[in-house]
């Protein structure tokens, strides 16, 4: 067993009832202060009584200041239970996937809190996002060797996240050679992917599910793709027959390789790119008396703390209602968040609140959430972050 990390009285029910974290408020610092441990050091994690509940990870420094790791108080922490955590993530995206293009470890919910690792066929990409795993860099890169023998793999350690343990921001090659692009292939469009600067690791994973609802409501429609970054929405709803697809985004360097991968796709001659804000964009769109069949929101995080709550919640509302002005009469809209802070249900009444500002009747017709190679923690909400509605908007 590892140095002990005894919890107060009564501090242990959340880890009982199956959550993994632990935080610095819940900690009998009298007995074992957390001042004497490093960050990342391997602990067992002890019930006020002393019964161990298993071993997991410090950081004296964080707020979330361990995370338990397996309930097992005898285990080790090493690159024997990280090469079975692997395999047994890789197990499960094989079985739903044709193509090795996933998210291929997703932190809690495959059981290495603060792991995060995508796969694109020859080359992992990781995050560390804990001290703990930040520790354990040298036993994950080993581990991913022995388990699936890429060719190569890199740290995508520039998420601001990092902060709150203490922990710098990089990109560094852990090994082998990794290209600055490389080919993806997602509901029959090849995309570019710039693995060493894209968003997140270069992709969005987690929208393949909702994506790939596209076909019903794209075909023979002019769609709206707002916040397209290199077009996973836009370009997939010219796949699928849209008659005419314009997407919209801030910036002009992701715009630029959705401009060359839709002219590679023989896609060029239905895809328009607008550089702009999405809200400008919206405004312009509405004074000019543009409608479209087909709207696609899917904005970044507008709620990271919850402080920002009500402002975060006032931008859902503005960029929502401005949406929903330029659908076409029996349109669809399809509105998406991945702010944790914001619920299923909350954003359900952004939407109700919206039809109502805008003279609309709403039926929602879908619900969509991450893709299943982001499975959900039933114990840590925090693992079910993202969410949203495929809507029609009728008029009255």
């Amino acid at each position: 067993m590892y140095a002990p990390l005894q919890l107060q009285k009564n501090e242990d029910r959340r880890l009982r009832a199956g959550h993994l974290w632990v935080f610095s408020n819940e900690v009998d610092t009298q007995r074992t202060p957390l001042t004497a441990f490093e960050p990342g050091e391997p602990v067992t994690i002890l019930g006020h009584g002393g019964h161990p509940l298993g071993m997991g990870y410090v950081n004296p420094h964080s707020l979330i200041c361990a995370r338990l790791v397996s309930r097992d108080a005898d285990a080790l922490l090493d690159q024997t239970l990280i090469e079975k955590r692997v395999a047994g993530a890789l197990a499960l995206r094989e079985k739903l996937y044709d193509s090795p293009f996933y998210r291929l470890f997703y932190g809690e919910s495959d059981g290495l809190p603060g792991l995060v690792l995508d796969r694109y066929g020859d080359l992992v990409v990781g995050q560390a996002t804990t001290a703990g795993i930040q520790r354990l860099a040298g036993d994950v890169e080993q581990a991913v060797k022995s388990v699936l023998s890429p060719a190569a793999m890199l740290w995508r350690n520039d998420v601001p996240v990092r902060a709150l343990e203490g922990l710098e921001q990089s990109t560094t090659v852990a090994f082998g050679e990794v290209p600055e692009t490389l080919a993806l292939q997602e509901g029959g469009v090849n995309f570019t992917v710039s693995p060493r600067t894209g968003q997140k690791t270069g992709w969005f994973y987690d929208q393949r599910a909702s994506r790939d609802r596209l076909p019903v409501y794209a075909r023979g429609s002019r769609v709206l793709d707002l916040y397209s970054f290199t077009g996973a929405w836009g370009l997939r709803a010219a796949r699928e027959s849209a008659s005419e697809v314009t997407c919209v985004d801030a910036s002009q360097a992701a715009l630029d390789q959705l401009e060359a991968d839709a002219a590679s796709n023989g896609l060029g001659e239905r895809v328009a790119t607008r550089c702009a804000d999405a809200v400008a964009a919206l405004k312009d769109l509405t004074a000019t008396e543009q409608r479209f069949d087909l709207v696609i929101l899917d904005p970044p995080a507008f709620i990271k703390r919850k402080k920002d709550l009500k402002a975060g919640t006032a931008a859902y509302r503005r960029v929502n209602e401005l949406a929903m002005r330029v659908v076409a009469k029996d349109g669809f809209l399809v509105s998406c968040s991945c702010s944790w802070h914001l619920g299923a249900g909350q954003l359900a009444d952004v939407l109700r609140r919206s039809a109502k500002a805008t003279g609309k009747r709403l039926q929602l017709l879908e619900r969509l959430g991450q893709s299943p190679d982001h499975p959900v923690h039933p114990a840590i909400p925090e693992t079910h972050y993202l969410k949203g509605f495929i809507a029609r908007v009728a008029g009255e």
